[in-house]
């Protein structure tokens, strides 16, 4: 069993009236199953209303399943008794940074979780520090949160959870709402976190070009996974992924156009340099 594993998991959404009587029932996960290895990087991408939000809210147990069943560590999420491990051993980060930091200056903020968790105070500081310098935010330790960027926040956020010691870190679209340059802040110390300690991360994203570094990446449409393989096996399918309504990274559409015109590009094209050798163009110097 992996750090994360889903069976046949189903979530329905029951909407009532103002007497209470149910008016309807929308099924937002359906049958979903997943096996998700201890330091894998694992993206989810889907648009709106997919249901990737819903299942990553099943991760750290805010959601319960309706049916079947989600596993943190083995531990079943809908076993009230595992809630406070799962939620220790599966952080998670939200769109809105402003929604999770709470602290006057960003030391402080990082250092709430573990103290939340009863970790002696000399050992917090040692957690805020090794957390801080993760996401190179350590320079920024006495600032106030309300003076920074928000590609800044989301790092402070992400410092928070890392200072709590996960071993899977979820992140729910965490660069929605942050201009490029603070979406390629986020995005770098996560691969950073992946890469160097090894913590497990699940990124839910609509952005294509955030998953070209993933191990797999699954695809949702209307509460199923329709698609599942590697980045390039992905963006193989470029057809397939505009009938899901999903973008498609420039270059990678670019390449497949290329191919169409009958120029030989092999599929899946994930970057520029890759296109650029594909094409036979010199390497920049």
């Amino acid at each position: 069993m992996g750090i994360i594993e889903a069976k046949n998991l189903v979530f329905e959404y029951i909407r009532r009236d103002e007497e209470g009587n149910v008016e309807g029932i929308t099924r937002a996960v359906d049958e979903v199953n997943l096996d998700i290895r201890q330091g894998d990087f694992v993206a989810i991408l889907g648009h709106n209303g997919s249901g990737k939000s819903t299942l990553a809210k099943h991760i750290n147990a805010i959601h319960y399943p309706t049916e079947g069943t989600v596993w943190v560590d083995g531990k079943d999420t809908s076993d009230d008794a595992n809630l406070w491990e799962i939620r220790q051993e599966a952080g998670m980060v939200f769109q809105n940074p402003d929604n999770q930091i709470i602290g006057q200056v960003v030391e402080e903020d990082v250092g709430f979780g573990p103290e939340n968790l009863g970790v002696p105070t000399a050992e917090i500081w040692e957690r805020v520090e090794e957390s801080l310098k993760a996401v190179g935010m350590y320079e920024f330790r006495k600032h106030s949160p309300n003076k920074l960027s928000g590609g800044q926040k989301q790092r402070v956020s992400i410092a928070g959870v890392i200072a709590m010691h996960p071993k899977c870190i979820v992140l729910d679209e965490p660069t929605a709402m942050l201009d490029p340059n603070g979406r390629k802040e986020v995005i770098r110390a996560v691969r950073a976190l992946n890469d160097v300690e090894r913590i497990t991360i699940i990124l839910i994203t609509h952005y294509m070009e955030e998953i070209i570094h993933a191990d797999r990446v699954f695809v949702m449409d209307k509460g199923k996974i329709a698609m599942e393989g590697t980045p390039r096996e992905i963006f193989s399918q470029v057809e397939k992924l505009k009938d899901l309504r999903l973008d498609v990274p420039q270059v990678t559409l670019l390449a497949h156009e290329l191919g169409k015109s009958g120029l030989d590009i092999p599929k899946g094209i994930l970057t520029c340099e890759e296109l650029a050798a594909a094409l036979g163009l010199p390497k920049k110097k």
